[in-house]
């Protein structure tokens, strides 16, 4: 069994403008000077039992939010952090950035719409480098394509 390293997944941005639907080719990586990325996905589920079973609930999955939080320290020349720096003042859709990820073995992409909040460009103790934080939740399920093959879905 493989074991892949967290900084081979690749996590990459793109400015949205409103209304299009395909985000191009000119992806802007998001790794410089980010030291780790976590998985801040939601997932709503709902209990139910019934009587064609034995009184147990059973948990139903209902919806998932993907989501990502990266932090680092802020370098307002990496383009990457500064596109999403450049949100932090703004609302709804200027929110909205495109989102891909690729597995660790370069074998996956996941890419869709996203929205970006809290987001720290700049912050922390006298002493210390400037912070870079933020959550990159997708809008929806992401379109997975594989890398190796066909897309699917």
């Amino acid at each position: 069994m493989a074991r892949l390293k967290n900084a081979e997944r690749k996590h990459y941005v793109q400015a949205y403008t409103p209304g299009e639907s395909d985000p191009g080719d000119e992806w802007l990586e998001l790794a410089k000077y980010i030291s780790t990325i976590g998985d801040d996905t939601n997932e709503e589920t709902e209990d139910e039992a019934f009587y064609d079973g034995d009184g147990t609930p059973e948990t139903t999955v209902t919806s998932v939010a993907e989501a990502y939080t990266p932090e680092g320290y802020y370098d307002p020349e990496d383009p990457a952090q500064e596109l999403i720096a450049g949100l932090k003042r703004k609302t709804g859709d200027g929110r909205k950035i495109w989102h891909r990820v690729v597995r660790s073995d370069g074998k996956k992409e996941w890419v869709g719409r996203a929205t970006v909040s809290a987001i720290v460009a700049g912050a922390g103790d006298a002493s210390a480098y400037e912070t870079f934080s933020c959550n990159i939740r997708f809008d929806r399920i992401p379109e997975e394509t594989d890398l190796e093959g066909t897309p699917e879905g």
